[in-house]
């Protein structure tokens, strides 16, 4: 499979300015959280990844422990990026990030220098990379002091192992304090990432303001609700599906209320002429400090649907309220411990 002529890759794809950086990403970013670990076949992982760079897909967005096991997407990220993607790092963005448990005993979790620094060595070491282009706090720690935690991630871009620090699930008024500390030392901050979706809108309570008014990107995961946002569960859950086995996505969200704002979700979406799961990443992008919004795949159709949001990225007035009647916070939002200190 050959791959596309670089003006066709380009033409098509939407690039958004990370707030107030020079730094560009497309709109829809490739996330291998799920469906890129040891767990699933290597030429699926492949045809993926090819795809979403012809695409137009320049962003790939890793952490330490995404499989599993633990470590494995990278890993399999590593492989591709030398043989598929060979020669072609300098068109790509790629981020990983640490704060969730990766290894055992108290350094393989959490926000310490210690831990994050020994992190991101392990996650270059694995994707054979010489450095990362943004490597994230994957989550506030109230146990350690933030000037650590930032100091480390001002470490990391200071010996050239990173281009620029992220932050993922911080509150707006921790992203306020990281905000500040980072710029004291040099570095600034380039972007969150927040989890956000039609069913899960805590970043609209604080947490855009201060990213729009510090010059903040914003990189919105989980903007399909972890599947919810799709046609998948209109009618209940088909076997397979991310909600029939135990994992991060519970029947418990699944409620007759949540399914109800779905379906007449759905139904708006027809009129629109998209597929729910394409309106729903569409609305995370209508706000212009949204720089990107995370896309998984389990197959290549998968991607190509979901990059089809972004052929109809406007939403009427009369929309926006319609969706707001029933896009309405769900109990879904699994990081908000995080966001809550």
């Amino acid at each position: 499979m050959d791959m596309m002529q670089d003006g066709d890759r380009y033409a098509r794809m939407s690039y958004r300015r990370t707030g107030r950086s020079g730094l560009l990403l497309p709109a829809i970013t490739l996330g291998l959280w799920q469906n890129f670990g040891g767990d699933r076949p290597i030429e699926t992982q492949r045809a993926i990844i090819r795809r979403a760079f012809d695409l137009g897909i320049t962003h790939f967005d890793l952490a330490n422990n995404y499989g599993p096991p633990y470590g494995s997407a990278e890993e399999n990220f590593g492989r591709i990026l030398q043989s598929d993607l060979a020669g072609r790092r300098d068109q790509l963005v790629i981020s990983t990030k640490a704060g969730y448990d990766m290894w055992p005993g108290p350094y393989g979790i959490w926000g310490s220098r210690k831990y994050l620094l020994a992190s991101l060595e392990q996650s270059l070491r694995r994707m054979g990379l010489e450095y990362v282009d943004i490597f994230y706090s994957h989550r506030f720690d109230p146990q350690t002091p933030l000037e650590e935690t930032m100091g480390a991630l001002d470490t990391a871009v200071r010996q050239g192992k990173a281009l620029y620090a992220g932050i993922s699930s911080y509150s707006a008024r921790r992203t306020k304090e990281a905000v500040a500390i980072l710029r004291r030392l040099g570095t600034p901050l380039l972007i969150h990432q927040p989890s956000y979706s039609m069913l899960n809108r805590w970043i609209e309570k604080g947490l855009l303001d201060v990213l729009g008014q510090e010059g903040i990107g914003c990189i919105t995961f989980s903007p399909l609700a972890q599947g919810l946002l799709t046609d998948r569960y209109l009618q209940g859950i088909p076997a397979g599906s991310r909600a029939s086995h135990a994992g991060s996505f519970s029947q418990d969200m699944l409620t007759e209320q949540t399914l109800g704002k779905v379906r007449a979700l759905s139904q708006l979406a027809q009129r629109r002429g998209q597929a729910l799961a394409q309106m729903a990443l569409a609305w995370t992008l209508r706000d212009p400090r949204v720089t990107s919004t995370l896309v998984g795949a389990s197959s290549v159709a998968q991607l190509e649907q979901n990059v089809g949001a972004i052929d109809k990225l406007p939403f009427s007035p009369d929309e926006l309220a319609e969706i707001d009647r029933h896009a309405t916070d769900s109990g879904i939002d699994l990081w908000a411990a995080s966001s809550r200190e």
